[in-house]
């Protein structure tokens, strides 16, 4: 709980964006990712302690001032599609801290995927980081998932296909439906397709209204210290009092 403060005080401090947004999964609802592949992710066990944070981080976001997004049958990256979406539509840019790499898909003139690399240094990565990393346009991505697989979501990709291949089989061909279209894995079509549907994250996914915002530094230094976190409401109540630690 308290390295997640953390960061996000980090984070805040560093890009002093007009507002914040969390997103999150609810893990005991199914997606429509399930549905699609009911293997999804699985194996994946969270330790009951965490959950427990988990369930009680949003409280401490809203009390700084944040918002939150958690809804049954999306996950969180589907809420940072959203914020994207909503907010490139206004003219805004965009910061999005994620340690997903499916997020790239999301990079763009005005979005940034901001993501840990090793202690204390974060990776900033927009449309050129994407096309060196992977070789495909942002957009592509939840093509080349598809194509080249992600073992971590249980998806196997195409036979005999890795990232190389799959790189230059987009880059001929612009999009997984256009490699189909020419014969290729023809058994595998529909399987291929579901793998697209599930790594491509859900713009339309709904959100709180996100104003202009206001830290609640007080708040959340109130709600720290009830918890027992006695450093963290310190650190929050200095932010509050304009002092910077």
């Amino acid at each position: 709980m308290v390295g997640f403060a953390n960061y996000l005080l980090r984070f805040y401090a560093s890009e002093q964006p007009r507002a914040v947004l969390v997103g999150w999964d609810t893990i005991e609802a199914p997606t429509y990712r399930h549905r699609l592949l009911p293997d999804y992710q699985s194996g994946r066990a969270i330790d009951g302690e965490l959950l427990e944070q988990l369930n009680d981080l949003p409280e401490l976001v809203g009390a700084c001032g944040f918002a939150n997004a958690k809804a049954p049958g999306y996950e969180a990256d589907d809420f940072l599609a959203a914020a994207v979406s909503a907010e490139e539509r206004r003219g805004g840019t965009i910061i999005v801290a994620s340690g997903d790499r499916d997020a790239f898909q999301l990079a763009s003139d005005s979005t940034t995927i901001v993501q840990p690399v090793r202690a204390g240094e974060l990776a900033r990565i927009g449309p050129n980081e994407v096309r060196e990393r992977y070789g495909v346009n942002p957009k592509q991505v939840p093509d080349f998932i598809a194509l080249r697989g992600d073992p971590s979501d249980k998806l196997a990709g195409a036979r005999g296909v890795g990232p190389k291949t799959a790189a230059s089989l987009l880059r001929r061909h612009g999009t997984l439906e256009a490699v189909l279209a020419e014969g290729r894995f023809t058994a595998q079509a529909q399987q291929l397709l579901s793998y697209k549907s599930i790594a491509t994250m859900d713009a339309g996914a709904p959100l709180p209204a996100m104003p202009d915002q206001t830290p609640t530094w007080q708040e959340g230094a109130v709600l720290a210290r009830k918890w027992g976190l006695k450093q963290l409401a310190d650190r929050l109540a200095a932010l509050a009092a304009g002092v910077t630690r």
